[in-house]
């Protein structure tokens, strides 16, 4: 991995998993953040939920090994670990609104600088509303990491002072992983801890918000929840 330019999806991927606590329950949401459960080490002993019934997903398989019947929220093929557990629909969302996942993994349309989430609807005429169940996971989840490129394909920022599209959640993000850089949602501001292929200044002049430096001694993330 360099510094010189934007992260590759797969490297970003790479980096989530690497900053996943070791033994946490986690869910990866729909697109993007479902490479995460690629890049899990098994020494980090981490349990994968999805919202449509299962505990213990593994990656995803290879193309000649793909069981129809195992698949994610969002349809797509997943393997199955040692001692991996199925339940009903209900019994995965009463995990996910019980605050039992320690992080959940999201994409996002934008994010705020105080940890707002918008990422079920944009309110153009194209787009299809899919909330899923982002709102109980953004809610329920003890921290939610947002995963998603910088900027849209209008170049427009999506980290963003307030935001403009419909909220799935208030105040619940606590990072922000993107192509350009590693930013934490605080009470104090937002933190910038990486940036890729760019410097603190030109993002800050991009984005329009002050970002803050991290505390002396390196990158180190806090594992507190935000709300």
């Amino acid at each position: 991995m360099t510094n010189t330019e934007p992260l590759a999806r797969a490297d970003l991927a790479r980096l989530v998993a690497r900053d996943i606590p070791r033994g946490a329950y986690v869910n990866l949401g729909i697109g993007q953040p479902t490479a995460v459960g690629n890049y899990l080490a098994p020494e980090q002993q981490v349990t994968l939920h999805t919202e449509n019934g299962m505990l213990g997903m593994g990656p995803a398989p290879a193309p000649g090994d793909v069981d129809p019947d195992l698949i994610n929220a969002g349809k797509a093929p997943v393997t199955e670990l040692p001692g991996a557990s199925y339940f009903h629909h209900a019994d995965s969302f009463a995990m996910m609104r019980g605050g039992h996942l320690d992080v959940c993994v999201l994409g996002a349309f934008q994010v705020s600088t105080s940890g707002d989430l918008a990422n079920w609807a944009t309110s153009e005429r194209d787009s299809i509303p899919a909330v899923g169940g982002a709102m109980d996971l953004a809610i329920g989840a003890k921290q939610v990491f947002v995963m998603m490129t910088l900027f849209g394909r209008d170049n427009k920022p999506k980290l963003v002072p307030i935001c403009d599209y419909p909220l799935t959640a208030v105040s619940c993000v606590a990072r922000v992983y993107s192509d350009r850089g590693v930013f934490e949602i605080t009470s104090n501001g937002v933190v910038l801890h990486e940036a890729f292929g760019t410097t603190a200044a030109e993002l800050e002049e991009a984005l329009g918000i002050p970002l803050l430096t991290p505390p002396a001694g390196g990158r180190k993330l806090s594992s507190q929840h935000n709300r």
